[in-house]
């Protein structure tokens, strides 16, 4: 005899994705299951970890079943988490005005007047429920800089804005409205009547017809007028440091909070505001939302480095209905649920069990015999780590990246500060990247890598201690703070990441391809001295084989053109090629791709190759030393550089002939004048480079990456777990 359910509820072998999701129980597609014993025909049902008790499955199903047919309930969800903006692609995020990518975050505006930018979700906010009036409530976060570049006049500031779902673009362009409206739109009352909005702005411009004398953060409905108890005098820096900025809204009393960073007497500090809104009254029940800046007569730079976003909530699909009827299949519904809870919960557990005793087996197999000998890092307990970085606060919070938060902890063991990197349970860095990760760097030693000094794998639990760098990463000190990286500095750290990689390539009993080499990986120690870190990326590769690995892995801007077009796979000769444009950067004070200079100068690979041909390579020296430095070195280390990320693979140098050059052991290479094109490419090599975009898929499978150009186009999938979090985030604060 067969059993037959006929429900709208499946339960999928993997969690459900982090996207916006609208069901609605009663309208959803319904699937058909037949239960003979143990034999389930579905096969994505048989392949669920929770249904391999064919009881189980007949309680559940049958339960909510009943409780579905009496229970008109719907539910509306959205949730997403972009840790590194320039991941996400317009798939999921709908840009306009002058947005755009560079490197792992968005430009919201361009470095000129009257320029604005618009970010906005593709799906919309079911904000409120028409039959029922409830309200969703939401919450949002976002990172950001503004930076005047040094500037005394600037303007206008960014928002966070929910508004009418058809909300028109900017016309015409300037600063009042901050990137959401003009001022024409802003002072046309039928304008704002036809299309409402709620807006959060950080208003770093003083208009007097209607600010307060002072930057300020302020709620916003239908209007930028600013009111006394609706804003806040925001303390800003104005320079690269970055700011974050929570923002929540909570139905039950109409409160909209605002939580901000801050920098008053240039220490950094939590700054606050709230003020009540009804939303249902000022919104339609659908709406768009996302972040804008704006330019007007005078500019500053907007950058949006995270955003995250998550509204639920439940409503009355048919208000009214019977509640003779509800009461009664409530009590049928519930008694059928007490009976099945125990089985239920009892064949949860069991798969609870399996899948730890599974990790723990995957985390004895990669590391067990190494450890249990000594030799390696230390395990350390949950609590011992815990107590070490005080329960994990956010007061000892170091970053945030997509694999999880890392803290700074003192461990009274070794009697020394730590970095402490807590990966979260969503992260795509699973059980055998974990382990895989550990059992690289435990095994390397060289004074120019960072030390792993021990882990955690503890009730699904994913912990790693490093230690701690208290200078944090290249990428702060030439592009992040105000002070100038001396050159002396500058050569040291440079001959130092050398000397890692040619341990790594061709010292140690194992070749080792990082895969991911950028100054946000290059840590520095007390001294300054150069530590390559993050090996998540980083495979092993036998000497006596080609040193090549399988998978597409690495940053944009560092990844060798052979590696991006996927016509050969990440090798020693891709790390080289990352070196090459570090170097670059160590010398010039600029970053891999500037979308904002001119077309032959986007790539700086392209403008130093073309400044060396005209026999002008000086020129590229980053002009804040002010000519403090040594010419031959500083020289030998941008035609290394070149030397390094030449594009084609043949002609790079192994990193033991780098670093003799480096060491003034050998002549300077000669190169070709002008930027050489490997046969396998078509077209200019800034064509390959410079217009590239990024998109992560909603359920975080994997990632488009997509060049195009007037002469080519090509495209490739690469899983999620290739991308990797910068490991700067363990040591800057």
């Amino acid at each position: 005899m067969s059993l037959k359910f006929v429900t709208c509820i499946i339960f999928p072998s993997t969690p459900p994705p982090t996207q916006a999701r609208n069901i609605n129980y009663m309208q959803a597609i319904y699937v058909q299951f037949h239960f003979h014993r143990t034999n389930i025909s579905s096969p994505d049902m048989a392949a669920s970890p929770y249904c391999k008790n064919s009881y189980v499955h007949a309680f559940l199903h049958a339960t909510l079943t009943l409780l579905l047919l009496v229970m008109p309930l719907a539910a509306a969800s959205l949730a997403f988490n972009y840790q590194q903006l320039g991941d996400a692609g317009n798939a999921t995020l709908s840009i306009s005005g002058d947005v755009y990518h560079e490197q792992e975050v968005l430009q919201l505006t361009r470095y000129e007047t009257f320029s604005y930018g618009r970010v906005i979700y593709h799906k919309q906010l079911h904000l409120w429920d028409k039959n029922s009036g409830k309200v969703a409530d939401f919450t949002t976060h976002f990172s950001f800089t503004i930076n005047a570049r040094n500037n005394t006049n600037y303007a206008d500031g960014m928002t966070f804005f929910l508004a009418h779902p058809s909300f028109p673009e900017l016309d015409p362009r300037d600063g009042v409205g901050i990137g959401l409206l003009s001022r024409t739109q802003l002072l046309n009352p039928n304008f704002t009547k036809e299309y409402p909005f709620v807006a959060v702005e950080f208003d770093t411009y003083v208009n007097p017809e209607w600010d307060p004398k002072y930057h300020h953060v302020g709620i916003q409905v239908n209007s930028f007028v600013t009111s006394v108890s609706d804003t806040t005098q925001w303390f800003t820096s104005m320079d690269q440091r970055g700011y974050d900025a929570d923002i929540s809204y909570d139905s039950a009393s109409n409160r909209l909070s605002v939580s901000f960073t801050g920098y008053k007497d240039n220490v950094k500090i939590k700054q606050n505001l709230s003020s009540v809104v009804n939303l249902k009254d000022k919104l339609p029940d659908w709406v768009e939302f996302g972040v804008t800046a704006a330019t007007g007569m005078y500019y500053e730079e907007h950058t949006l480095s995270s955003w995250s976003f998550n509204s639920s909530f439940v409503f009355d699909k048919h208000k009214g209905g019977s509640k003779k009827g509800l009461a009664v299949g409530m009590g049928i519904g519930g008694f059928v649920l007490i009976g099945g809870t125990g089985l239920i919960s009892l064949g949860l557990w069991k798969k609870w069990k399996k899948v730890d005793e599974e990790e723990n087996h995957i985390v004895e197999e990669y590391m067990g015999e190494d450890f249990e000998r000594g030799a390696g890092p230390r395990k350390y307990s949950y609590a011992e780590l815990a107590h070490a970085a005080n329960g994990f606060k956010d007061e000892h919070k170091l970053g945030q990246g997509g694999f999880g938060g890392v803290y700074k902890g003192y461990l009274k063991d070794i009697k020394s500060h730590v970095a402490i990197k807590k990966v979260s349970e969503g992260s795509d860095q699973g059980i055998k990247e974990f382990a895989s990760e550990v059992i690289i760097i435990s095994r390397l030693r060289h004074r120019n890598l960072v030390n792993l000094i021990g882990w955690c794998h503890e009730r699904k639990k994913l912990l790693l201690v490093y230690e701690y760098m208290s200078n944090g990463s290249l990428d702060i000190h030439l592009f992040k703070k105000q002070s100038i990286l001396q050159w002396a500095v500058r050569y040291n750290i440079a001959r130092g990441l050398a000397s890692a990689l040619l341990y790594l390539h061709e010292e140690w009993e194992q070749c080792v391809v990082h895969r991911d080499i950028k100054p946000s990986n290059i840590m520095l120690d007390s001294e300054f001295n150069a530590k390559l870190g993050d090996f998540g990326l980083a495979r092993f590769v036998d000497h006596a084989k080609s040193a090549q690995t399988t998978a597409l892995a690495g940053t944009m801007g560092y990844m060798a053109p052979e590696c991006t077009l996927g016509y050969r796979p990440a090798s020693k000769e891709s790390d080289v090629y990352s070196f090459g444009v570090v170097a670059l950067e160590i010398a010039c004070g600029r970053k891999p791709i500037n979308h904002r200079a001119q077309e032959n100068e986007i790539s700086i690979v392209q403008w130093v190759w073309g400044l060396y041909g005209e026999g002008r390579i000086l020129e590229a020296a980053d002009q804040r030393l002010e000519g403090e430095f040594e010419e031959e070195q500083i020289k030998c280390l941008m035609i290394v550089g070149l030397w390094c990320a030449h594009p084609d693979h043949n002609n790079r140098p192994s990193m033991r002939q780098a670093i003799q050059v480096l060491n003034f052991e050998a002549p300077l290479p000669n190169l070709p004048s002008s930027l050489p094109v490997p046969t396998y490419l078509e077209g200019p090599l800034h064509s390959y480079i410079a217009p590239f975009s990024i998109t992560a898929s909603e359920e975080g499978q994997s990632q488009i990456i997509s060049f195009s150009s007037n002469t080519n186009s090509i495209g490739f999938t690469t899983k999620s777990d290739d991308a990797s979090p910068s490991v700067s985030l363990l040591y800057s604060r």
